[in-house]
């Protein structure tokens, strides 16, 4: 039985180390491509290669809608929406968006929260100042998007080499 055991788990280590290698490989090759396109967007803190890949791939489903940052905010559903009735001020996210877009600035937020000292110390600030933990991720979202856009819209146009 132990014998069996050890095929099984050695086809599996094998099998692991084989898909590592391969998704090592695919990144380097996305990397590439995507300095190619969007130089300074894997610059950016927080956007690594498959965040990027998938903003570039927003950008390029929706080339009509990036307008503006705040449009793009608005395709990222990181725009703000009211969402009081009355007196109260309050905004919330728009659901309206791309949700896979989403993900890409959520991603961003989560890595800036871990590793960014400016971000987590705005987040202290914010947390004093009463604010829930998803009003401050509204909060960087937004702040997010200007900076992302910015390194999407002045990507060159031409296309990568293979």
């Amino acid at each position: 039985m132990r014998g069996v055991c050890r095929i099984a788990l050695r086809r599996l280590a094998k099998r692991y180390q084989h898909l590592s290698e391969e998704i090592a490989a695919a990144d380097a090759e996305l990397r590439a491509l995507i300095t190619h396109t969007a130089p300074g967007l894997l610059a950016l803190p927080g956007v690594g290669t498959e965040t990027a890949g998938q903003l570039l791939v927003t950008a390029g489903d929706n080339p009509d809608r990036l307008v503006s940052e705040a449009s793009f905010a608005h395709l990222c559903t990181a725009a703000p929406v009211p969402a009081s009735p009355g007196l109260t001020d309050r905004r919330r996210l728009n659901r309206g968006g791309d949700r896979q877009a989403n993900r890409a600035p959520h991603t961003i937020v989560l890595d800036r929260m871990r590793h960014d000292p400016r971000t987590r110390d705005y987040v202290a600030r914010r947390t004093l100042e009463g604010l829930k933990t998803k009003d401050i991720f509204r909060c960087l979202k937004r702040f997010i998007a200007p900076e992302v856009h910015r390194n999407l819209t002045s990507a060159p146009s031409t296309s990568p080499a293979t």
